[in-house]
This record gives structure tokens, C-alpha cells and sequence, in this order.
């Protein structure tokens, strides 16, 4: 629940402050008019390098501090600091400094926030980034909402006095937070002395004068502990070898071992093709449908909705992948967001008709995008789950999902620079019809990558499927 809020807290801050930033930056730093298109495109990007340089160094961060709550707590100062700047600053450099500031906060909590999804969900982590994909749907619905709503009744301050507020309540939920390496100290420690003491008690003492006699299944063991240790290690030869080669191959290059993967690069591409689909959608659909139907802003954000509440469907999504892998649910859903992609080309007369095509169509992208998105999310996982299976030790003892998360967030962040600015290039040099058949082909070419390079999740136990009393 509180990395969910803190999730929802990222997005609903970025689409309540979008919507007014070209309000404020006349109204609050006295940015010419003329040059207000130019400051905006500034401070988005802000966000995004912003966003992009901080993710690996926050997950790196978080994979060698003890506790993953205090890197959350410092990117909620970091929020809190932005929030600040963008309500009361007056000037041009203040509102860079504070969309720099909420561009890490969204690094720290995404980097962070998913390590520690993947830390406490375990084998289900799959589903959990299918609630990550709902608080993502619930923030982007509501934002825009919101945001119009207090900015027209109550003014600009006011808008941030919410903000605030949903601040307030994320620092009380990160600071009751209990990780659940903490509670198994707590769980675990009462219980070892009485288990051994159990054991004791109950397990039968083997004398020379208890052997059986004749013909018994019992072998007496005649290795001494040298003999015993020099076969173990006999045993295990080329394979311990070649582990221990891996892991000092790849010791202090996390990075490195990461990015050998295919499987990981696919994702991160798939990931990339997803952010810049729905943000280059984004940035170009509200002035598309401005200039073709004459909506305001309030029927634009009611088109939204067509788009983001069939992602409720994320943690089904996220259930077929924990099931059976990534690589079929999130190519399944690639395949089948390309016809819909290009069949929104097709929307370009103002009527009833073509209003009612563009909802259905906007609805059946939501539907198909988060099977692309959510499996990808928890691939990365699974990546390093095969890696530690295949060599155990190559990441260390504080593993690398904090780095991981922070590599998705990089390549979130580079699809959400290039997919608004290819968008717009488009759209005014070739038109709508172009772009819908060029974001076609990103889907196709990210089905492609996920299909060759995926892989099917191996069906092998891990440390939560394994009954605590097994021996």
C-alpha cells in the first residue's frame, strides 16, 4: 500500500502541475506569452533528464543502504522541496529547480519503490506492478480532474495546498512502513531456540549397541572428514569453479552483468516504446481533438478516461506472467495494440461517428497496453532471479533490484523525452494519420525484440514457495 501511494503520489503531482504550469509561468515568473510553448517544453524536459540521470544512482543508493525506507523519505523532502519552489517561486530558475527536484523524487520512488515490491511480493511480483499499473491509472485519471476543478474555483495556490496534503498522508504511511526483512528478525528469532530445543529433545540418539544387524539398509559411514570434504569438492569441480569465475568476473559491475542480459535489453526496450507511446499520445491528443471536434478541457479529460480505466485489468496481466513468464503476454499485447494504433488514423471528420471510433479505440489501447507494460515490469525481476540461479553470489550479498528498477526507470524516462518530441514533429509536419501507423511500428518492433529475445519464467521453487518445515 505504500509504495502504491507513493506511486500514485508521483503521477497525481506530475498531472495536476502540468496543466498550470503555462498559467504560472505567466502569471507567477512573468514569462512573455510568446515565449511560454518554449519554457513549458524546458521544464518537461527538466523533469525527464532529471528523472533519467537520478534512477541508477537512487537504485544503486538503495541496494547498499539497510533499509529501503529512508531513500523513500529523502525523495519525499526532495517532492515536498518541489512542491515548495513550483507554489511560491517567481522566477524562471526556481521552477527549473523545482521540476529538477520532482524529477529525482519520481527516481527515488520508482528505482526504490519496485525493489521493494520485489523484496516483499516475492513470487507474486507480478501482480504487484499490476497494482503499481492501477495506481498509475487512478493518479492519471483523477490529476487532470482535480487540477482544473481547484484551479478554476480556488486559484493557483490552491492547487498545491492538495498537493501538500497527499504529501502529509504519504509521510505517515513511509514512516509506519515495515520492510519485510525487519519483521522476519522479529518473527524468526523467538523461534529458533525452541525449534533447536525441539530437535533436541526429539530426535533418537544412534549408539554402536542401536546399529541393526544383518541385512540392513543403514551403511555406516567410514569417511573420515577429510576423505569427506576432498569428494564434496571433487563433486562439485567444474561448476563451482566456473561460479566462483562469474562471480569474480562480474564483482563491482553489477551494471555490467545486468546488461549482458538479452532478456533485460528487450524489456528495457519494450518499456521504452511503451513511455513514448503514451506520452507522445499524450502531448498531441488533447490539441488533435481541439482542433478536430472543438472539445474543451473537461471533454478532453473525459476522453482520457476511455483510455486509462481499462487498465484496471494490469494485475491479470501481472498474474499470466508471475504463470507462465513475460514474454507471451507482454508480445500478445505489442500484436495486439499495433491494428489499434493504426485504425486511429481513420478518425478525421467531426461527427458523432468518428467520436464515438475515437473512444473505442482509445479504450481498446488501455486494454492492450498494460499486457505489454506490467509483464515487462516484472521481467526484471525475473532476470535476476535467473542470473542468481545460474550463478549464485554474482550480485552480492545486497543484490541489484534497486539498480534494476533504476535502469526501467531510464528507459521510462528516454521514451518519455523522445515520444512527445517524434509526436509533435509529426503531427505538424506529416499529420495525425502519420503518426498513429509510426507508433504502429514502434509496437511491432517491440513485439519483434520480445519475441526473439524474451523467455519463458523457468517453473522452479523459490524461497517463499518453499514450506518453512521441509527438510
Amino acid at each position: 500500500m505504500t509504495v502504491n501511494l507513493a506511486i500514485f503520489t508521483d503521477i497525481f503531482f506530475y498531472g495536476l502541475i502540468v496543466p498550470v504550469l503555462p498559467f504560472a509561468l505567466s502569471a507567477q515568473a512573468g514569462v512573455p506569452e510568446d515565449d511560454v510553448q518554449y519554457w513549458v517544453s524546458i521544464l518537461l524536459a527538466a523533469y525527464s533528464a532529471s528523472l533519467f540521470v537520478g534512477s541508477p544512482v537512487s537504485g544503486i543508493y538503495a541496494d547498499h543502504t539497510s533499509s529501503r525506507r529512508w531513500p523513500l523519505l529523502l525523495g519525499l523532502l526532495a517532492l515536498a522541496g518541489s512542491t515548495f519552489l513550483l507554489a511560491f517561486g517567481n522566477s524562471i530558475g526556481l521552477f527549473v529547480l523545482g521540476r529538477v527536484l520532482q524529477g529525482l523524487s519520481a527516481a527515488v520512488v520508482w528505482s526504490v519503490g519496485c525493489a521493494l515490491l520485489v523484496d516483499t511480493m516475492g513470487s507474486s511480483v507480478g501482480v504487484a506492478m499490476g497494482y503499481v499499473n492501477i495506481s498509475m491509472s487512478i493518479a492519471l485519471l483523477l490529476a487532470p480532474v482535480i487540477g482544473g476543478v481547484v484551479y478554476n474555483k480556488a486559484g493557483y495556490l490552491a492547487v498545491y495546498y492538495v498537493c501538500f496534503g497527499v504529501v502529509g498522508l504519504d509521510i505517515v504511511l513511509r514512516l509506519v512502513m515495515i520492510e519485510k526483512k525487519v519483521a522476519r528478525q522479529w518473527i524468526r528469532e523467538p523461534e529458533t531456540g525452541s525449534s533447536r530445543n525441539n530437535a533436541e529433545k526429539t530426535s533418537p540418539t544412534i549408539t554402536p549397541s542401536d546399529e541393526p544387524l544383518g541385512n540392513s539398509a543403514v551403511i555406516p559411514n567410514t569417511q573420515t572428514p577429510e576423505t569427506t570434504s576432498i569428494g564434496e569438492a571433487g563433486h562439485r569441480g567444474d561448476h563451482g569453479n566456473a561460479s566462483k569465475v562469474d562471480r569474480e568476473k562480474h564483482r563491482g559491475r553489477p551494471v555490467l552483468a545486468l546488461l549482458k542480459s538479452s532478456r533485460l535489453l528487450a524489456a528495457l526496450y519494450g518499456i521504452f516504446v511503451e513511455s513514448g507511446i503514451l506520452i507522445g499520445f499524450d502531448a498531441v491528443l488533447a490539441l488533435f481533438v481541439r482542433r478536430l471536434f472543438g472539445w474543451n478541457s473537461t471533454a478532453v479529460a473525459v476522453l482520457f478516461l476511455a483510455l486509462f480505466l481499462p487498465g484496471f485489468i494490469a494485475p491479470l496481466a501481472g498474474w499470466l506472467s508471475d504463470k507462465y513468464g513475460a514474454k507471451w503476454p507482454s508480445f500478445a499485447g505489442f500484436v495486439a495494440t499495433i491494428p489499434v494504433l493504426i485504425s486511429l488514423r481513420f478518425v478525421t471528420e467531426n461527427t458523432i461517428q468518428h467520436k464515438v471510433l475515437l473512444a473505442f479505440l482509445l479504450a481498446l489501447a488501455g486494454f492492450t497496453l498494460p499486457f505489454s507494460m506490467t509483464p515487462l515490469m516484472a521481467e526484471i525481476s525475473y532476470v535476476i532471479e535467473a542470473k542468481e540461479a545460474e550463478s549464485p553470489g554474482i550480485f552480492g550479498t545486497k543484490g541489484v533490484y534497486g539498480l534494476a528498477y533504476g535502469l526501467f526507470n531510464m528507459a521510462f524516462a528516454l521514451g518519455g523525452i523522445i515520444g512527445p518530441i517524434w509526436a509533435g514533429y509529426v503531427v505538424e509536419s506529416a499529420g495525425w494519420g502519420t503518426l498513429t501507423w509510426n507508433f504502429g511500428l514502434w509496437s511491432a518492433s517491440a513485439a519483434v525484440v520480445v519475441f526473439i529475445w524474451g523467455a519463458n519464467k523457468p517453473q522452479t521453487p523459490t524461497v517463499d514457495d518453499v514450506p518453512p518445515e521441509s527438510t
